[in-house]
């Protein structure tokens, strides 16, 4: 496998009876990304990460993590990566410390390397001054840090995150993201998977998934700019009744409601003009618009709605 690949996958498929949950995936990931795979509950993303981790097999199809095989070399593949799962076990009973320390011996790290490792990890995930308080009685976000430092006390190469905020108020949300960016800049590669669209935005490079099925990976611009068709924002006070008329104007590809909002997708500028016509005939007040960059969840709206 190309030796600057951190994971390399390879028509990777899991069928669970009549459901296929990941249909003959390909991908690349680079060492020192921070990869996003981003889609809905029931998407795949579980799964693949299950598969990657080697604590499932697939039903067809071959990947490599750290340059060893899913299939062959599951024990190799989880000495190096780090894996914190929708669900991860951390001790409610046990404090912050017995935690680490836990996970420390099930990782077999050194005693004499633990003190150094263990006063890093509690320093940039901010838990110093609750090393002694029981994991239980910790905040949804600070159980999340915790549950990092545990999954990065063996240094891992790759760290494998199963929609980690999931939960988690914004600001523990904004705080996971900077430690995620540290890791990053200390050249650990970085696999996320997330609902969170506006997480995505943060992410190096991402992978858009739909019913176990890659619609498109690249650079979140780039997957915005993939649309190809101009966008309209118009701010309305009657946001439901002008997505009905806009909706029938030719030309119109696609309206998404935001908020006091629409999104408005058309096949040429020429149609924006005629969307004000149309509005101000029915009587609509249209208090502001503009021409705007696709959001990706009009990219991803888009391509469910293509398949």
């Amino acid at each position: 496998m190309n030796n600057s690949a951190a994971i390399k996958i390879s028509d990777l498929t899991k069928v669970f009876g009549e459901n296929t949950a990941v249909n003959h995936l390909d991908l690349e990931i680079q060492r020192g990304e921070l990869f996003g795979l981003v889609g809905p509950d029931g998407a795949g993303k579980t799964t693949i990460m299950r598969m990657l981790t080697a604590i499932m097999r697939p039903s067809s199809g071959e990947a490599w993590v750290t340059g060893h095989s899913i299939l062959h070399e599951g024990e190799q593949i989880k000495e190096k990566i780090g894996y914190m799962s929708q669900r991860f076990g951390l001790y409610e009973d046990l404090t912050v410390m017995e935690n680490i320390n836990f996970y420390a011996d099930l990782y077999v790290v050194p005693h004499k390397e633990r003190p150094q490792r263990i006063e890093r990890l509690l320093g940039f995930s901010n838990l110093t001054p609750f090393k002694n308080r029981l994991a239980g009685r910790l905040s949804g976000g600070m159980k999340q840090k915790l549950g990092l430092a545990c999954a990065l006390i063996h240094t891992p190469e790759i760290l494998f995150l199963d929609e980690p905020t999931n939960g988690v108020d914004p600001v523990s949300r904004r705080d996971f993201w900077k430690i995620l960016y540290g890791l990053l800049k200390e050249g650990v590669t970085i696999f996320v998977s997330t609902a969170y669209l506006d997480e995505a935005e943060r992410c190096t490079r991402i992978g858009l998934i739909h019913k176990g099925t890659l619609l498109m990976h690249d650079v979140p611009d780039r997957v915005k700019k993939s649309l190809g068709m101009p966008m309209l924002q118009i701010w309305s006070s009657e946001v439901r009744t002008a997505t009905e008329i806009v909706k029938k104007i030719s030309g119109v590809e696609r309206v998404n409601i935001y908020g006091d909002s629409l999104h408005v997708t058309v096949q040429t500028r020429e149609i924006l003009a005629q969307i004000d016509r149309e509005l101000q005939t029915h009587g609509i007040t249209v208090k502001g618009q503009r021409e705007i960059l696709p959001s990706l969840e009009d990219v991803f709206i888009a391509m469910v709605t293509q398949k």
